[in-house]
């Protein structure tokens, strides 16, 4: 699998831990479902401020690439869903802990309100090596 990453000035640059677009060559897609910080041994929400929260989303989603033969810098769109978007700065600190450049391409998006009153929500699109599965 080979990531190229797409830039143009005749957009505005990125500003933070995304590229502006990704293309992917030779490999398999995965398709990550939305992760809210629950923990998984009891699956109840984490306690703590929103930084506890977006690393227990990381640490699920990290969880969910590696179950796919992958792991987060696998993933090339990533979609953040946030009930304050105040909270984006941290987002973007936290983020830069894990992953690695080249960044995905991203989404932030607020939203009224999410499930079991998480502040955060993240899903995205990973792609693997095509031979990392045999289906």
């Amino acid at each position: 699998m080979q990531k190229h990453i797409i830039s143009t000035d005749q957009a505005p640059q990125a500003i933070g831990t995304y590229s502006q677009a990704i293309c992917v060559t030779g490999g398999s897609t995965v398709y990550l479902s939305g992760q809210i910080p629950l923990i998984p041994e009891t699956m109840e929400m984490i306690e703590g401020d929103i930084s506890d929260q977006i690393h227990q989303v990381f640490k699920n989603l990290t969880a969910v690439c590696e179950a796919s033969k992958g792991n987060l810098n696998d993933i090339v769109k990533l979609n953040i869903f946030l009930t304050d978007l105040s909270n984006f700065p941290i987002v973007n600190e936290i983020m830069a802990q894990y992953f690695d450049q080249p960044y995905p391409a991203r989404a932030a998006v607020g939203i009224k309100e999410l499930p079991k009153n998480s502040q955060v929500e993240m899903d995205g699109v990973m792609v693997i090596n095509e031979d990392s599965y045999s289906f």
